[in-house]
């Protein structure tokens, strides 16, 4: 069982950075992959980026390639979502995800537990 609340969203001008950060609530953080997901007003959750539970496999939308970075710190039972270059589409709420799995990691369906999501707006 893993709690995870995400902080970081918020308003930014296209062009601009936000950072976002998932704090996990586990003993065994180094066993998860971690995954962000999106989720626009009216659309279906989307994969965002994915990163393995020893950060040695990095997956990125083509969406957000080249802008966004995952990360994470293990020793701080925390993962990262750093998106520079924002554009309007990239309004969502941001979620982030943790599996026991190694594969399937761009599928919503293979992570068990979900944070509340993070609001991040983008304005032109």
């Amino acid at each position: 069982q893993v709690q995870l609340v995400e902080s970081g969203g918020g308003l930014v001008q296209a062009g601009g950075s936000l950072r976002l950060s998932c704090a996990a609530s586990t003993r065994t953080f180094n066993t998860y992959a971690m995954g962000w997901f999106r989720q626009a007003p009216g659309k279906e959750r989307e994969f965002v980026a994915a990163i393995g539970r020893s950060a040695d496999t990095t997956f990125h939308a083509d969406s957000v390639k080249g802008r966004f970075t995952i990360s994470r710190d293990n020793a701080k039972n925390t993962v990262y979502l750093q998106m520079n270059s924002l554009k309007p589409e990239d309004t969502a709420v941001y979620y982030c995800t943790a599996t026991t799995r190694i594969f399937g990691l761009k599928d919503s369906v293979t992570y068990d537990f979900w944070g509340q999501g993070t609001q991040v707006t983008v304005s032109s």
